[in-house]
């Protein structure tokens, strides 16, 4: 029974030959998404932003304007109302309420009561209330968490490889958070805790890709001695490909389900795994790899510099010892 082989063994793909565009596109990409952080920004959930959200599920769509009116009637502050999952799916996120957490019960159920008269058959599927003080550490804690996770990752590659790839490594990943960043602002998806930990995986999804390719060059460097380095990038690119088309089909065939089947809560969690297999393996041959060529990587660069005249010496000394 002969294996399923998404690849041939015979591809050759030019990979490089579009690096030069391919960074300029990226650059007018990461500008973009640098602008729309700067001018829209995120929107933050609950987790960050602090306040109290209602999550609820109407019988029929309801108008979101009528919607809007009726919580705002209630006096308990300028309501934010939107659509997550459906159209029949609707947060209510309102400011926190005074009083602690029992001022927050009160004002949970003020919203109940009046929803459930005004719209009958609603469904209120939770109620989520954080302050502003544990939000600001969740701000703090979660900017950390990434800033760590990328430098930890830069040091092991420095290690492992040599700088030239972990300068690569790192540009791959600034790259892949602002692109993801940049979509939830233009968007304005939820931005909350479930997002942070799809940024924390898409570091080490796209660190994991990275590192297969960048030891197989590491491999093709000591094997290949007079190739040209990008000629070299190619071969260990295409060499990996059937690898990295069978991992990503696989996740996005995961991905893909949980888009669809998958509960609304998780939405914002999906999505960011979503982009990261995409922008994670773009990214990997079109900024990780061109960085190797940019910083003059070749099959000498990672010799021992006293090689040649070690083994001069050695020479010399065996021609004597043969008197």
């Amino acid at each position: 029974m002969r294996l399923l082989k998404l690849i041939p063994d015979n591809t050759n793909l030019d990979f490089l030959r579009w690096r030069n565009v391919a960074i300029i596109i990226s650059g007018l990409l990461m500008a973009a998404s640098i602008a729309l952080l700067a001018v829209k920004g995120l929107n933050f959930g609950v987790d960050f932003a602090g306040g109290q959200v209602i999550r609820t599920t109407f019988a029929q769509p309801p108008s979101l304007d009528q919607l809007r009116s009726d919580v705002t009637a209630l006096g308990l502050g300028d309501p934010s109302v939107q659509e997550f999952g459906s159209n029949r799916e609707i947060s209510i996120r309102l400011p926190l309420p005074e009083g602690g957490e029992e001022g927050a019960n009160k004002a949970a159920s003020k919203v109940r009561q009046a929803l459930q008269q005004n719209y009958p058959g609603v469904r209120i599927d939770s109620v989520d209330t954080v302050s502003g003080k544990v939000s600001e550490e969740l701000v703090r804690d979660g900017a950390l968490a990434l800033l760590l996770s990328a430098i930890g990752i830069v040091i092991y590659i420095w290690i492992r490889f040599e700088w030239q790839f972990g300068v690569g490594a790192l540009f791959s990943l600034f790259h892949d958070v602002t692109l993801t960043l940049g979509f939830f602002a233009l968007t304005q998806m939820e931005f909350d805790l479930n997002v942070v930990a799809a940024l924390l995986t898409l570091i080490g999804y796209s660190l994991n890709d990275t590192i297969v390719i960048y030891d197989r060059v590491r491999e093709n460097l000591r094997k290949y001695r007079k190739m040209d380095i990008v000629s070299l990038l190619n071969l260990s690119m295409n060499e990996t490909l059937s690898r990295t088309v069978a991992t990503n089909f696989a996740m996005l065939l995961a991905l893909g389900s949980l888009m669809i089947l998958g509960p609304p809560i998780i939405h914002s969690f999906t999505t960011a795994l979503l982009i990261s297999v995409i922008v994670g393996t773009y990214s990997t041959v079109y900024i990780a790899a061109p960085w190797l060529v940019w910083l003059k990587v070749n099959s000498d660069s990672f010799l021992p510099k006293t090689n040649t005249a070690t083994s001069g010496g050695e020479r010399i000394k065996s021609h004597n010892e043969g008197y």
